[in-house]
């Protein structure tokens, strides 16, 4: 879970529903069942065309976003929630496939067990939102990167012992910097109440 942006000077996010990068975050989300089903059922190459698909429509919406002044406060708010889904999706259908250890999703799930306990704590002194840190989207992006070579290193073959490095190599990168984005965003809370005046919201 990344914490919401703050839109900046000058910078203007409409209410607009219909647009392209809310409708490629909506086919995201519509291919999530299609997607557990195909790990679960171990249609592997269905799987991967999925996730393949989820990285790059996940590329494409937020650059038609930014690059055509599309940005809407849906879109804000689905294509962090589509990245979450797919995150733990495939933590869930790899862990199930015992592919990952149960401890990894463990690991992932108790830091947006963190985060959201983070956010619940500044939306209680009146902080609604926080600048989305880099760390955090390399650690996502990382994470879903890792996910298409650990279902490859599942194959008994050439193929599955070349993907098997990669994939933990980028898991563990992903492990690191989703850790590390929770403590300079407990930082950054922390200064950003210290400047900001304490407001108890009932």
């Amino acid at each position: 879970m990344d914490v919401e942006q703050q839109p900046t000077a000058g910078h203007v996010v409409s209410g607009r529903l219909l647009t392209l990068p809310n409708a490629l975050s909506v086919l995201r989300l519509i291919g999530l069942p299609v997607f557990l089903w195909a790990i679960v059922a171990e249609r592997d190459i269905l799987a991967l065309v999925i996730l393949l698909l989820s990285g790059l429509t996940d590329y494409l919406d937020g650059k038609i976003a930014r690059r055509f002044h599309m940005e809407s406060r849906l879109g804000q708010f689905l294509d962090p929630i589509a990245d979450r889904l797919y995150i733990v999706t495939t933590l869930v259908g790899l862990a199930w496939r015992d592919i990952i250890p149960v401890w990894l999703v463990v690991v992932l799930l108790l830091r947006d067990v963190v985060m959201a306990g983070m956010l619940l704590y500044l939306r209680h002194r009146g902080q609604v939102g926080m600048p989305v840190h880099f760390v955090g989207k390399a650690a996502t992006f990382n994470l879903l990167y890792a996910f298409p070579f650990l279902l490859l290193a599942d194959r008994d073959d050439w193929v599955g012992r070349l993907a098997e490095p990669i994939g933990w190599g980028f898991a563990w990168w992903g492990v690191a910097l989703y850790w590390f984005a929770v403590v300079l965003y407990a930082v950054q809370a922390r200064l950003v109440l210290e400047r900001s005046p304490r407001v108890v919201l009932s």
